[in-house]
């Protein structure tokens, strides 16, 4: 496969995996009106941008982005481990800070144990890297070539 098409087809994935992770913590809130606590307003911050941010990288073939879609799903996918684990593990949970009226240890979902909200964030920040890192490492070679 040609490296320029890979290159469109990592970033339609991370665009098109951007959508469904809005969209689907927008269905959480917004239809089964399952209230945010703190820190899943924080990953929502990180993530809601890139759906505009890779949709406009899409169009103008911008791929140098990849390099701050990588630093910001590092950032997210943090956020978002931090969250899992305060849901998972007592000895997260004991220290954590309060989290307002929705508690950061509460799981709304949890399908086959271990699928919460923030364990699909997660999953997505990390899809959405190395996607990035996919790119970044293709556009380097595009480049010296």
């Amino acid at each position: 496969m040609d490296k320029r098409k890979a290159r469109d087809n990592w970033i339609f994935a991370a665009w098109c995996v951007s959508v469904i992770a809005m969209f689907g913590s927008l269905y959480f809130s917004e239809i089964r009106h399952y209230e945010p606590c703190v820190l899943c307003w924080f990953q929502r911050i990180v993530m809601y941008p890139f759906t505009i941010i890779l949709g406009i990288a899409i169009i103008r073939k911008d791929y140098w982005i990849s390099f701050y879609t990588m630093i910001l799903s590092a950032i997210g996918a943090f956020i978002s481990a931090y969250h899992y684990l305060q849901q998972k593990l007592p000895a997260f949970a004991e220290s954590t800070f309060s989290c307002g009226r929705v508690p950061c240890t509460g799981e709304y979902i949890n399908w086959l144990g271990f699928i919460t909200i923030p364990f699909l964030a997660l999953t997505a920040f990390i899809i959405i890297f190395v996607c990035s890192c996919c790119i970044w490492k293709i556009s380097k070679e595009v480049k010296t070539s």
